[in-house]
């Protein structure tokens, strides 16, 4: 009876494990299609049947990209961005998830709940009154209005703040009394502990700012100010037939995100599995 239940729980897992590796195989044609694009002249694109593998591989169209358009400056200024937009919002994010977390002052939790709350507005709502905040500040087409409107994260707080309530109170409680102050505690216990949020929260802020599209598009009009994703859209706009130079393009704007994950991955696993604990 008992091996009759190990077969069969042995065999749910074998097809559950198919299943998802199915599901990765089609989350994965479409970069495939994209890296064999990129490949190839305009005219094999879309031939049919589909050669996956290059006959004649057009490397060409890797070098082409950087003097079509100014795609160094783009990735220049995007790069800029995300490490810059990332590294605040990991400074702000923590401090503040310490804050709520650790500390104890009147209203903490109904502050906490109208941060938080903040999450639920959609950007497309407030994104006209930014705007003309913005440019009532004189920081229109400036990276810098980027950079301000995207120092905080009210999602990076609620993260933090779940992974920090996870180490326990009799740490801080040490420190504290071997001397160290709320700084101290912040930078030699809690960040040391919170790797794998950490990680966490610096792919998905990168990600975000380095896809990020509409925010540009609004703030940037110089050309030497644009990052990739309008370099992308002008480069699509400009040479809308050069299917292999913009799948060429594209990979070049992929890799960035790629590295940034596969070198992050390890911990970006564990700080999804770990920030909803408490104990």
């Amino acid at each position: 009876m008992v091996q009759q239940k190990n077969k069969g729980f042995t065999v749910s897992v074998l097809f559950v494990y198919l299943f998802l590796v199915l599901i990765a195989f089609t989350m994965l044609i479409p970069f495939v299609w994209m890296l064999s694009s990129s490949l190839k002249l305009n005219k094999d694109v879309f031939t049919f049947p589909m050669r996956w593998i290059p006959a004649d591989p057009r490397w060409r169209n890797y070098s082409d990209i950087w003097t079509k358009i100014p795609l160094g400056t783009f990735i220049l200024n995007t790069v800029k961005l995300s490490v810059i937009v990332t590294f605040l919002q990991l400074l702000s994010s923590s401090f503040a998830a310490y804050t709520f977390a650790k500390l104890r002052f009147p209203a903490r939790r109904g502050l906490f709940l109208g941060y938080i709350a903040t999450i639920a507005v959609p950007w497309q709502a407030y994104m006209v009154p930014q705007f003309i905040l913005m440019r009532s500040l004189g920081l229109n087409n400036t990276h810098l209005s980027i950079i301000c409107l995207q120092a905080f994260s009210a999602f990076g707080v609620f993260m933090m703040k779940q992974f920090y309530e996870s180490i326990p109170d009799e740490l801080r409680e040490a420190a504290w009394i071997d001397g160290l102050s709320e700084y101290g505690i912040w930078l030699r216990i809690m960040l040391p502990l919170s790797k794998p949020a950490i990680s966490t929260l610096t792919i998905i802020t990168f990600v975000n700012t380095w896809n990020d599209f509409l925010g540009p598009m609004i703030y940037l009009t110089r050309t030497d100010l644009k990052t990739i994703q309008i370099g992308l859209r002008m480069f699509i706009s400009q040479y809308s037939s050069e299917y292999g130079l913009i799948m060429a393009a594209s990979v070049v704007a992929l890799i960035p995100v790629l590295v940034i994950f596969l070198s992050l991955q390890r911990y970006f696993v564990q700080g999804v599995a770990s920030t909803g604990l408490k104990g």
